[in-house]
């Protein structure tokens, strides 16, 4: 075969891509060389990408040069490509994703560790992108979003001269360029929780539709499953007939089989977005589901009821009130402490303290324990993660899956060999601690007991949400389901209680107030 040329934009990142490519054609025999072009995207910095008419800003200039016959190949971050290729082109090779999460990175002086994010109250924060706003705001309110543009060394530049107090960056980018990010205080916002773009952290390759001798060398470093996942999301956005600037976020990866997708949505930057979750065995049809799950004349759940009270603020009820949904919430349960005062023994040569409740975190600072800075802490949730904060700690190990099993399996990898503590209910379950190995010694500190209220109200909700096995014992002494109402189990042993009552259920993916948005936003009435 010929030498190839491989067209590419010039910033960092898109010459890492293209030798990348360059180098994965060299392990197939392939002779490359890379051809530099300048995008409508790259020669306008002064205006939102928003602002700018049409799309592909950052490929339309690659894929004429590509139909002219210049260049052999384009390679593209997939996310800025439109979902659908010019007459003539294709895309004939996706490569292994990269992680699609995004990282936020804070100057240290402006951090807050006691607030979500690690921001302080009302930071300035630099992103160009209108999906980052939303999901932003939607977890911090308080926050200043102010736009970014320039490549990646440059927005980073920007924020070393302080010209804002955090930025928002993909993981996937700063990765690939192997930077130095030890003067910033970093955070990784998992895809559970700020939802990335359609096929973020993934590269396209893509040729004239007609060079087929191309086309097929080309699969040898064709990943199928990534083109597989981005090829839902992308059809969601297709679907949605929306650009890079449309603010959704969706996210599809395989696990065990099955593909979980998650998509946010909302009708502007500024507007509260809509979150939703889903789990199928196969991708035909599943971007119509989810798109048709998103149409304003759906009906949704006109009343809620969950066994934990919401706050004002809430993630959970701002998610819910946007539809005019009615909140009943109110805890089946009252908690007490056993523990007055706190042994020494207890935190005597601990590695690790694991909570699997925020009632376990509350009750157990409110002993003022004296800890060695070496401690980590493990947490079951991001819940519970929120509330660590609160008492100035960040969490070592955050829960993201609502499979107490999953969560369990990975702490013990993590743990092993060392010493855990874990301040607990004292009708606890022992999820993790059975989970742990032998070699993991576990100290364990019953600190509160729960106590089931008396006289508890049914509800008339058409969706009801239990948030933990006491609460389920709480609510059906007194009272039944009624056949229409749909019921949600936050944790594996909540789900179980509905099990052995002959009860569907549904579990959300995130047992936070994130993943219950998701699953009330699921619920067809």
């Amino acid at each position: 075969m010929k030498k190839i040329i491989i067209g590419t934009r010039g910033s960092d990142l898109a010459l890492w891509q293209a030798n990348n490519t360059k180098d994965r054609l060299a392990s197939i025999g392939i002779d490359a060389e890379l051809k530099i072009i300048k995008t409508q995207g790259d020669k306008i910095l002064n205006l939102r990408l928003d602002k700018l008419e049409g799309k592909g800003f950052f490929t339309k200039e690659l894929e004429e040069e590509l139909l002219s016959g210049t260049i052999d190949i384009a390679v593209h971050s997939h996310k800025d490509l439109p979902t659908t290729n010019p007459g003539g082109l294709i895309i004939a090779a996706v490569t292994e994703r990269e992680d699609p999460s995004e990282l936020l990175l804070i100057l240290k002086d402006c951090v807050d560790v006691s607030q979500k994010l690690s921001l302080k109250k009302g930071a300035m924060v630099g992103t160009s992108s209108n999906r980052r706003k939303a999901q932003l705001l939607a977890l911090r309110s308080d926050l200043n979003i102010e736009d970014l543009r320039g490549n990646v060394p440059t927005r980073i530049q920007k924020l070393r001269d302080e010209d804002y107090d955090a930025i928002l960056l993909a993981k996937a980018g700063v990765n690939r360029l192997n930077i130095d990010l030890s003067e910033f205080h970093v955070e990784v916002v998992d895809t559970t929780e700020l939802v990335p773009a359609p096929a973020q952290g993934a590269l396209a390759i893509q040729i004239r539709e007609n060079d087929s001798e191309l086309f097929t060398a080309l699969q040898k470093i064709h990943d199928t499953a990534t083109a597989e996942e981005i090829a839902v999301e992308r059809k969601v956005l297709n679907l949605f007939e929306g650009g890079c600037h449309m603010p959704l976020g969706c996210y599809c990866k395989k696990e065990d089989g099955e593909f979980e997708v998650w998509t946010s949505k909302a009708e502007t930057d500024e507007n509260f977005p809509d979150r939703l979750f889903l789990r199928t065995a196969t991708t035909e049809g599943l971007a119509e589901k989810i798109v048709a799950k998103f149409d304003k004349a759906r009906k949704l759940p006109a009343k809620v009821f969950i066994s934990r009270e919401i706050g004002e603020h809430s993630y959970f009820r701002k998610a819910l009130e946007k539809h005019n949904i009615e909140i009943d919430g109110r805890s089946l349960i009252r908690t007490f402490p056993i523990v007055n005062i706190l042994d020494p023994f207890y935190l005597k040569n601990i590695d690790w303290i694991f909570f699997s409740s925020r009632n376990g975190v509350e009750y157990f600072f409110k002993l003022n324990p004296s800890l060695s800075k070496k401690v980590k802490f493990g947490v079951v949730g991001r819940g519970s993660e929120d509330t660590l904060r609160k008492f100035g700690h960040l969490a070592d190990f955050v829960g993201e899956s609502g499979d107490i099993k999953e969560v369990a399996d990975e702490f013990a990898r993590l743990v092993d060999r060392q010493t855990v503590l874990f301040p607990r209910a004292q009708d606890s379950l022992l999820s993790i601690q059975k989970s742990l190995g032998e070699t993991t010694k576990i100290v364990d500190l019953p600190i509160y007991e729960t106590v089931v209220s008396d006289d508890i109200d049914g509800t008339t909700a058409e969706v009801l949400i239990f948030t933990s096995p006491s609460n389920v014992d709480a609510y059906f002494t007194d009272n039944l389901l009624d056949p229409e109402q749909k019921v949600i189990a936050i944790g594996n042993s909540t789900g179980k209680k509905f099990d052995e009552m002959g009860v569907k259920c549904i579990l959300p993916y995130s047992p936070d107030e994130i993943g219950l948005a998701e699953a009330v936003f699921g619920i067809d009435v």
